[in-house]
């Protein structure tokens, strides 16, 4: 063989359960799974005053909903406001339900060395929106959002697959708050 490897794999004495031990935490989440909510009521859906701004969540794990696939808020920009200035790496999408405005978008590259780092690009790409619209925000963009309207909120839902958290990937950094933020 090439590389003895027959002569090796019957060592080793010890002895577990991992599989049998899956098999019912699988059934435990089945049932546990039963108790989440299907429906959030919009007076169940929390507000939050953020770093990234005004939101309201919709969907997120510590809501006790069955979703695990999607994280989502909706987020109101002040008349002429704009949100935090942030970066991660799942891709995310965003529902414009009212108000027009624009999106900074900010390219990274990654530089590794004894970790990995973000390096900024210095000009930003700007993106117009307005109410109906869809913006898809690519991994690791940094962006924020600026509300066009002097007189007018404007309201959008933003959706992210939180897969990366669950890999031990999560890279949220806020480059900058929102300016209502307020500790």
């Amino acid at each position: 063989m090439l590389h003895d490897e027959s002569k090796c794999w019957q060592k080793g004495e010890k002895k577990v359960n991992f599989y049998n031990d899956n098999l019912k935490e699988a059934k435990k989440e089945q049932v546990e799974k039963e108790k989440l909510l299907t429906v959030v009521k919009t007076e169940e859906c929390p507000w939050e005053n953020s770093k990234q701004g005004k939101i309201k969540h919709l969907v997120h794990k510590k809501m006790g909903t069955q979703m695990k696939s999607i994280e989502a808020y909706m987020q109101i920009l002040s008349p002429g406001g704009k949100s935090g200035k942030h970066k991660h790496m799942a891709e995310e999408v965003i529902y414009i339900l009212e108000g027009k405005g624009y999106d900074l978008h900010w390219d990274t590259e990654v530089e590794l060395k004894d970790k990995y780092y973000w390096k900024i690009s210095e000009n930003p790409k700007k993106f117009e929106w307005e109410e109906g619209d869809v913006i898809y925000i690519p991994v690791n963009t940094v962006h924020q959002h600026f509300n066009a309207n002097p007189d007018k909120i404007a309201r959008f839902i933003s959706a992210i697959n939180p897969i990366y958290k669950f890999l031990g990937y999560n890279d949220l950094e806020q480059v900058e708050d929102a300016p209502e933020y307020k500790e």
